[in-house]
């Protein structure tokens, strides 16, 4: 018995050891640990734009990101709860009506009242919107699911050995989806360009360091933070929540209607939070670790 204990306790202790699960599935998708440590966030290549620097170094804190962006199949759940018309889910507890985004029937854009797009993302969610699913997986998980600030995506799309792309330093069309990428320029199905659709050996041609797919092209996607061209200027080096007020909200990643140069991993830009007819934009959603 007491022998058994010991064993129990020795394994207890091991698996302690070992850290948070490198990850982790509540039923809403994967999510991938990212873990915590300093990365060079910023134009390492002089390539970009004033906004983009200065370089400067950043530590994180342990976090998850989604292995893949949030598709028509997981905003249809979203949609088909009650929850969703809960005004305390969304910022200001303005609820965003469901008819909202003129995206959703369309063919041609893989919209989510479409035959077979469940896999592909969903376009045309602007902040608020991408907000209130986060806060709706936190409610129906009792976990912290939320939007990626701007240095956790950058960290989890680049790693720390500071690539210009998620997989490297050179793009082509079997990497990620970009303008020229397909016939109609719109979203893809998520993780496409992982490289077994393509017959590629390598079995994860498109992914972050970490696993992550499609942080290139695509839907450019929502970060938490208010947008500041200067704020790199004044960045904290530890866990930057981005400027305390803006009128804009940080958009990462590119999408499929922009060019190449404009997929790079510390490439900029931002939006009206509340805007919603804007076809390249969807998000990805990120998670803090239990007891964080």
């Amino acid at each position: 018995m007491h022998f058994l204990l010991l064993l129990l306790s020795l394994v207890t202790a091991s698996a302690f050891a070992a850290g948070p699960p490198k990850v982790i599935n509540e039923g809403y998708g994967d999510f991938l640990i990212v873990p915590a440590g300093r990365f060079k966030m910023g134009d390492s290549f002089g390539d970009g734009d004033s906004r983009e620097r200065p370089v400067h170094r950043v530590y994180l804190d342990t976090f998850y990101i989604a292995k893949f962006e949030v598709t028509n199949g997981d905003w249809k759940k979203f949609q088909s709860d009650p929850a969703y018309n809960d005004a305390k889910l969304w910022p200001n507890g303005r609820v965003v009506p469901k008819d909202q985004s003129p995206y959703w029937t369309q063919p041609n854009n893989h919209g989510g009242a479409t035959p077979d797009s469940e896999t592909y993302p969903v376009l045309g969610v602007n902040w608020d919107a991408a907000t209130a699913y986060c806060n709706w997986l936190s409610l129906k998980t009792g976990k912290k699911y939320r939007l990626p600030t701007e240095a956790e995506w950058e960290k989890a799309a680049r790693g720390t050995d500071q690539r210009r792309f998620p997989w490297g330093n050179t793009i082509d069309p079997s990497y990620a989806n970009y303008t020229g990428a397909q016939r109609f320029d719109t979203g893809q199905i998520v993780g496409y360009y992982d490289g077994s659709k393509r017959g590629e050996f390598q079995t994860h041609r498109g992914a972050s360091p970490y696993g992550a797919m499609d942080m290139a092209g695509n839907v450019m996607e929502w970060c938490q933070d208010w947008y500041s061209r200067e704020y790199y200027e004044v960045s904290p080096r530890r866990n930057p929540q981005g400027p305390r007020t803006g009128a804009y909200r940080v958009l990462r990643g590119g999408s499929f209607f922009f060019e190449s140069q404009d997929l790079r991993t510390y490439a900029r830009s931002g939006a009206w939070p509340s805007f919603q007819a804007f076809r390249m934009v969807g998000f990805r959603v990120a998670r803090t670790p239990d007891g964080d």
